[in-house]
């Protein structure tokens, strides 16, 4: 196994991952090496059951690779305990889920502020911060609002916010666009670059919006658990 970039802010180095069904074994990943660099947004793209949110999910210690190793930002996450993985994922990481995964009880304000809070920051300041983001989403006006009053659209920005309220060194998106028309999308990818790019921090996005890869410093490309692909623009066949 070739050692780790030190440079990179993500690297794996023979990640697989295999999922067992019955007395089936289904690999999903095949020993992915790959080195994301800082100051950059990462596009991976690939078909349905390519194993993009598998991988996204392994290079965010959510998902335990089958083998293999992971380092973010320095840190070889697997090796870290469960208490500390948690942590670390608190402090350096900011998901936004395909599916949102807001706290339906609370209002948007709330679910935007709860990496601030679980990070012991008191409720009204946290609360201000969310609302901060929620206006640099333009969605201010909904932030008393409960989940199952807001669109799809407006769910997932109130997600973005979450992710981004902490300011995580890595940002992993899995579709952020993909509820929103041409405009709001822009505004969100645009906020993206703004609030989550710089020299110590990166944006990985999981897309099949071709309305934004212009936006891409690197697309990479996943068929069938391998990288197709790795280059600043898609190749002609996508």
């Amino acid at each position: 196994m070739s050692p780790f970039d030190a440079s990179a802010a993500i690297s794996t180095r023979a990640v697989t991952r295999d999922f067992t069904a019955g007395d089936t074994t289904i690999t999903v990943l095949h020993g992915i090496d790959l080195d994301v660099r800082a100051g950059e947004m990462t596009f991976l793209v690939g078909e349905s059951g390519s194993g993009k949110t598998t991988l996204i999910s392994i290079m965010c210690g959510i998902l335990w690779p089958t083998q293999g190793k992971v380092q973010v930002f320095g840190t070889d996450i697997y090796a870290l305990g469960d208490t500390e993985l948690v942590e670390f994922r608190l402090d350096n990481i900011g998901f936004i889920f395909q599916q949102y995964n807001l706290i339906p009880s609370i209002d948007a304000a709330a679910n935007a502020a709860v990496p601030l809070i679980a990070r012991g920051m008191p409720v009204d300041e946290a609360r201000e911060r969310a609302k901060a983001m929620l206006d640099k989403l333009n969605i201010l006006d909904q932030a008393d609002k409960l989940p199952n009053q807001l669109s799809g659209g407006q769910q997932q920005r109130v997600a973005i916010a979450r992710a981004l309220v902490h300011e995580p060194r890595l940002v992993v998106c899995d579709e952020p666009t993909a509820a929103l028309d041409a405009k709001s999308g822009r505004r969100v990818m645009d906020l993206l670059r703004e609030v989550a790019v710089a020299d110590d921090r990166s944006v990985i996005i999981v897309t099949h919006d071709n309305r934004i890869f212009d936006l891409a410093d690197r697309i990479l490309v996943l068929e069938d658990g391998r990288i197709t692909h790795d280059g600043a623009e898609m190749p002609e066949e996508h």
